[in-house]
């Protein structure tokens, strides 16, 4: 790794998400961070950052501790290892409209996330751009936010269990 801080950029283990890495790899050159991504199976391989196609377990986490923020699908395991180990998180939700998933909960999992301590969304391209060539959001250990519905609910008592383990 370079001198500056780490971006971690991770798509998940189940589905390619190429329109993320795309952006990713067209945002990278105005960054002075260094970026390193898991991007899964999908077609796309990015010119700007180092990558893998998927990476074994303890060599991912030794990743989310040494980065300075995480980008991500809107993902429970990504957004539960951002609070595992305390790392400021975007999420970049699937869209089922553009075919990156099967129906549109990474969409409302982000939109009753959003606001939450230490988590930000970015919904296209700009706002991710804005978000990374901005000011980082600081990390912080407790979910302080009122889940309206049962799924939003269940997801705010596993984190707090995983922050209290």
């Amino acid at each position: 790794m370079g001198q500056y801080p780490l971006i971690l950029l991770t798509v998940g283990t189940q589905l390619p998400f190429d329109r993320l890495v795309q952006i990713m790899d067209t945002i990278a050159p105005e960054l002075p961070d260094t970026i390193f991504a898991q991007i899964g199976q999908g077609e796309y391989a990015p010119r700007n950052f180092e990558y893998c196609r998927m990476a074994p377990p303890d060599e991912l986490a030794a990743k989310f501790r040494s980065a300075s923020r995480i980008v991500s699908h809107a993902g429970t395991g990504s957004l539960l290892n951002a609070r595992r180990y305390h790392k400021p998180i975007i999420l970049f939700p699937r869209l089922a409209s553009l075919g990156e998933h099967r129906n549109e909960h990474q969409l409302a999992t982000c939109q009753q996330l959003n606001g939450m301590p230490g988590l930000t969304v970015a919904y296209n391209e700009l706002d991710l751009r804005s978000l990374l060539t901005g000011t980082p959001a600081p990390a912080t250990p407790e979910l302080t936010f009122q889940p309206g519905s049962k799924l939003g609910r269940e997801i705010a008592n596993y984190i707090h269990q995983v922050d209290h383990d």
